[in-house]
C-alpha cells in the first residue's frame, strides 16, 4: 500500500512539473533607457488588447546602466505585440504633453517608427515552437 501511495505521489509531481513548462520564452531586452529613473513597464498583447489596457501578461523592471531585460514565460504559440514605456516618474502610465505628445519613451515590437499611435499589425510577431529574443528600442 505504501509503495502505491509513493508511485501515485510521484506521478503526479511529475505531471504537475511538465505541465508548468508549457509555452514559449520571450525574452526582451531594451538597451538604450535614457536614465535609470522609473522603471519599465511592458506588455504582452493579442489583437483584442492592443492599446486597450492591459496585456495578457505584463511585467515592469527596474533600469540599470539603461538596460532592462524581461522573460514572458508560457507563451503559446500565435501572433503577438509587445507594448514599453519607460515610466520615468512611476505613476504606471503614460504621461502627455498638452499637445498630445508623449513625455516619456516607449517602444514596441518589431521597432517600428511611428507619426501616431502605435498599430498592432506594425508590432505583431508570431510565436511558433522556439524561445525568442527580441530588442526593443525607444
Amino acid at each position: 500500500m505504501k509503495n502505491l501511495i509513493l508511485t501515485f505521489a510521484f506521478a503526479l509531481i511529475t505531471l504537475f512539473s511538465f505541465s508548468q513548462d508549457e509555452g514559449i520564452t520571450i525574452t526582451v531586452t531594451i538597451d538604450n533607457v535614457t536614465s535609470n529613473e522609473g522603471k519599465v513597464l511592458m506588455s504582452l498583447h493579442t489583437s483584442e488588447t492592443f492599446m486597450k489596457g492591459k496585456g495578457i501578461k505584463d511585467a515592469d523592471s527596474t533600469i540599470e546602466d539603461g538596460k532592462v531585460t524581461m522573460t514572458f514565460k508560457n507563451v503559446l504559440p500565435g501572433e503577438y505585440a509587445i507594448l514599453a514605456l519607460h515610466d520615468v516618474n512611476d505613476n504606471k502610465r503614460m504621461d502627455f504633453e498638452e499637445n498630445g505628445m508623449p513625455k516619456e519613451s516607449f517602444g514596441m515590437s518589431n521597432n517600428v517608427m511611428l507619426m501616431g499611435p502605435p498599430q498592432y499589425d506594425d508590432a505583431k510577431f508570431t510565436v511558433a515552437d522556439k524561445d525568442l529574443e527580441l530588442n526593443i528600442r525607444f
